[in-house]
């Protein structure tokens, strides 16, 4: 049995002995388990901790990302910012929602013939011809007998706008590239205020929509309200009384009643200008 005096410095001793240990040269970090490289001879401790002494690294700065979509539904043609909307228009999805019912059905002209409905009437088929002509050897000759795929060459076809280039990209590339509006979509858009402000001309129409609507929806949007407009909400004498929307169309109670006809006798009638 040992002292207390001589336990205690005993175990003093064991004490240092131990932290002499720990911290001698030729160990590594308290923990680590790892050897430290024997000194150069002639540094001192001092140095050699010094040079051991682990080395901050810098942090690489991260760059923001944001997210990009190529315009008309293409690369090349410029990017331009996910826009989130910063307006949309009151009971649109209800609007919509009943429109898709009262299309349930599938049964209007442009359900049957598509293609044959989307010319402008207001071009003497005399031009048509010219532009078919000019356009079959513009593609024979630059695309092998296909169409471009992309908007812009489209356009830079004779006699081809916006609308038809925009229903090219979806119906033979199956690229969603914008809304395609033609005088249906400009109408009923309107009379639903589905543009901030009325629009004079269907490319107006189509930039409004645009700025507001998901762009899931911009596939089907044509096709909807094309039918609509031939069957229930017709540019003369439409059908309110049986349209699903006639309480919630806002052209329908600013006139207490149906929607007057747009063209009357004498020809457009002024306060439907747009619609």
């Amino acid at each position: 049995m040992c002292s207390p005096q001589e336990f205690d410095m005993s175990t003093a001793g064991t004490r240092m002995v131990t932290r002499s240990w720990s911290r001698g040269p030729g160990v590594g970090p308290r923990g680590s388990g790892e050897e430290a490289a024997p000194l150069p001879r002639g540094k001192s401790a001092a140095e050699g901790r010094k040079s051991h002494h682990p080395v901050k690294r810098q942090r690489k700065t991260q760059s923001l990302k944001v997210a990009y979509e190529a315009s008309d539904g293409e690369k090349g043609e410029g990017i331009k910012p996910l826009k989130v909307p910063s307006w949309e228009p009151q009971d649109w999805q209800q609007q919509l929602a009943n429109i898709r019912t009262m299309r349930s059905e599938k049964d209007a002209p442009v359900d049957q013939l598509g293609a044959e409905h989307c010319y402008d009437p207001s071009v003497p088929p005399k031009s048509k011809v010219k532009y078919i002509k000019q356009t079959s050897a513009i593609l024979q000759r630059n695309y092998g007998g296909d169409i471009p795929a992309s908007v812009t060459e489209l356009m830079a076809l004779p006699g081809v706008g916006p609308k038809m280039a925009h229903l090219a990209m979806a119906v033979a590339w199956g690229t969603v590239s914008g809304i395609a509006v033609d005088t249906h979509v400009h109408r009923i858009a309107n009379r639903l205020r589905w543009t901030k402000k009325v629009t004079k001309s269907p490319e107006e129409t189509r930039a409004a929509l645009e700025d507001w609507l998901p762009r899931d929806l911009w596939s089907e949007i044509n096709g909807l309200l094309v039918g609509f407009g031939q069957q229930i909400c017709l540019p003369v004498r439409p059908r309110c009384q049986t349209c699903l929307n006639q309480a919630l169309c806002p052209a329908a109670r600013d006139s207490g009643g149906p929607v007057p006809s747009c063209t009357g006798s004498e020809g457009p009638v002024p306060s439907c200008t747009g619609l």
